[in-house]
């Protein structure tokens, strides 16, 4: 073996032997730490300041180990558990996330989390026949009907138009979607209070959708024109089709479309051929020539 091949192995060995103490070191400080503040537990520690009320996301928080003498009851240990939940109060960095703290997203915490970027909630009055029987949940994909009728008297016109397709029910009364079906209610009979199940409800009388600053500006415009003019349709989750839909009027509801355009084609026929008589009639008459009356017996050289 060489100087250099000797020299090698001493380093590597050295090092192995610094690796060693180092291990030892911490090993026996972790057991002096263990047994003053015992063992550790991977918590979720805010990493800024929460506001109150705010929706919480992955930069908000992060792990760290902390004895578990000092763990806070309901403490969380994984960021999974509170992403999308709201904060029910000022959270310090720092400080430990713990469920007490937290709400999921509902009437409580209000709707404006569940609203999507450039988009609004608007709420539309319905009952069991303009909301398919009070069917509707929050989640569910629905289409926006109206019935308008415009002019006076014999000019008078009713027309159905469907104005939205695929919009997103945000809520259904106050069961707002991703939120427990459930709201909080006192007891007619002790005053004490009880939770009542959302799952069935059919007592709402209002459902809220998400739209676009136009839409939401023709909804209103219809609500106050005519509020009970608004009908709802529902849709399969996974239907995603737009379709473009004609304006229902009487005449096309009744058919009566196809016949009037083929009486308006016989009338057009019928006035073409009459102008075209008429024309032919208006025509001068060429005089008759002399020649017609000779007969080939009366020629005579």
């Amino acid at each position: 073996m060489n100087q250099n091949s000797r020299t090698f192995w001493i380093s590597i060995g050295a090092a192995l032997f610094a690796m060693f103490l180092i291990y030892s070191y911490t090993q026996e400080q972790k057991a002096v730490y263990d047994k003053k503040f015992g063992s550790t537990k991977t918590v979720l520690i805010a990493a800024k300041d929460i506001l109150e009320m705010s929706s919480i996301d992955e930069t908000m928080v992060t792990q760290e180990e902390r004895p578990t003498d000092f763990l806070q009851p309901g403490a969380v240990e994984s960021p999974e558990d509170v992403v999308g939940l709201v904060a029910a109060t000022p959270i310090k960095k720092g400080e430990q996330i713990i469920l007490t703290k937290l709400l999921a997203p509902g009437p409580s915490t209000g709707l404006a989390h569940q609203v999507a970027l450039n988009k609004r909630a608007i709420t539309i009055p319905v009952d069991e026949v303009r909301g398919v029987g009070k069917l509707i949940r929050p989640g569910d994909r629905i289409d926006v009907l109206t019935s308008i009728s415009y002019g006076d008297g014999k000019n008078e016109r009713r027309e159905v138009k469907t104005l939205l397709q695929d919009i997103l029910v945000l809520a259904t009364g106050l069961n707002v979607t991703n939120n427990i079906p459930r709201i909080l209610e006192l007891d007619n009979f002790n005053g004490k209070p009880v939770y009542k199940n959302l799952n069935g409800d059919t007592g709402y009388s209002t459902v809220t959708v998400e739209v676009n600053p136009d839409e939401a500006q023709n909804l209103v415009y219809i609500l106050s024109v005519a509020p009970g003019s608004i009908f709802l349709t529902l849709r399969n989750g996974n239907d995603k089709v737009l379709q473009r839909i004609a304006t229902s009027t009487v005449d096309r509801v009744l058919g009566m479309d196809s016949d009037r355009s083929l009486q308006l084609q016989l009338q057009k026929a019928q006035a073409a051929a009459a102008a075209q008589q008429q024309q032919q009639q208006q025509q001068p008459r060429q005089p008759a020539s002399p020649f017609s009356e000779i007969r080939g017996s009366d020629v005579k050289y």
